[in-house]
């Protein structure tokens, strides 16, 4: 069962940074996922995801929020979240938190094993610990 934990305010904050650069940043076709990671210094890095024609070589907002962090010499993770803004032809106002997809939970865990994830679980905005969403973890020869 997932142990989850509810959200303390400095998680809607978080929420509201990924809502605010894919609002500002939006794209239909192109970008349509905003996600926010906050360090454990307290800085709040954000990140719109970029679509490609060839969807394989799409890279999410987790993954550009992650590496802008670490560009910028913070390397410790606290919390991460994603959220979808709607499309014009969907009947939604807002966005809304998503979880992430597998590849960014390998990659939120190879960074950071103990990093938060903000989801949505049983209709609660909720966090949990990445490793809960990713059992049996992948792991090279040499670890």
């Amino acid at each position: 069962m997932l142990e989850v934990r509810p959200l303390e305010n400095i998680d809607y904050e978080l929420i509201k940074e990924a809502e605010k650069v894919i609002e500002k940043n939006y794209r239909y076709e192109r970008h349509h996922i905003g996600s926010a990671v906050r360090t454990k210094t307290g800085k709040i890095y954000s990140a719109v995801h970029v679509e490609a024609n060839v969807g394989r070589i799409t890279v999410c907002g987790e993954a550009i929020a992650i590496g802008k962090s670490i560009s910028e010499g913070d390397h410790e993770f606290e919390t991460i979240v994603a959220v979808a803004h709607p499309h014009p032809h969907e009947d939604i106002e807002k966005c809304w938190v998503v979880a992430p997809c597998g590849m960014c939970r390998e990659l939120i865990s190879d960074y950071g094993k103990d990093t938060d994830v903000i989801i949505s679980y049983k209709g609660e905005l909720v966090k949990c610990n990445v490793m809960q969403l990713l059992p049996e973890k992948y792991s090279s020869d040499t670890e």
